[in-house]
């Protein structure tokens, strides 16, 4: 069955920006869809995050892993631990070097393995902004988009979401037209 897991970022929920519209458009496309709210979300552990994925998350060959942010990250720490392909992956402002410290974050990780990463989804997507102010920007996705290959997109949109900079991005019919894609 066509499923589909969103991940928020550092400091959202689940009931946060775009991410209930997401889930709604692919429930109604057939998907069933898991959007969580992660653990400790305003201090979030990559180790705890990753765990609590992969132990909740029902990952199949037909899954679609999106994520938003620190989300995104812990896609890419996903795809290292699994041992099927996935359909699809959808990193929008993802980062994949070390960002600023932020002390209540410890979700910068220093070097991902893109070779384990590679074979484990059949597509990839990144969605990145020129203008992003958390630095989750066009260059971040490019590092990942020359690692792993797919579509880079590049906005010019800020993060796609932030509470900080009131940026409510409450719809995104773009990851949905992606995942539609992604089917093809």
């Amino acid at each position: 069955m066509k499923n589909a897991i969103i991940l928020h970022g550092t400091g959202d929920s689940a009931d946060n920006f775009w991410f209930p519209y997401v889930k709604k458009e692919l429930e109604s496309r057939g998907y069933d869809v898991w959007l969580p709210n992660l653990p400790c979300a305003e201090k979030p552990n990559i180790k705890d995050w990753l765990s609590f994925v992969l132990e909740s998350g029902k990952i199949t060959e037909e899954t679609v892993l999106i994520g938003h942010s620190a989300g995104a990250q812990i896609i890419l720490s996903v795809l290292e631990n699994l041992n099927i392909k996935i359909k699809q992956a959808i990193l929008v402002s993802g980062y994949s070097k070390e960002l600023p410290k932020d002390v209540n974050s410890e979700m910068n990780k220093y070097e991902f393995n893109w070779e384990s990463i590679r074979p484990h989804a059949g597509k990839f997507a990144f969605v990145n902004s020129d203008n992003d102010p958390w630095g989750c920007d066009d260059k971040q996705g490019r590092i990942m988009f020359d690692h792993l290959g797919g579509m880079q997109i590049i906005l010019h949109e800020g993060h796609m979401g932030s509470n900080k900079f009131n940026q409510p991005y409450k719809e995104f019919p773009l990851i949905v037209k992606l995942v539609e894609l992604g089917e093809i």
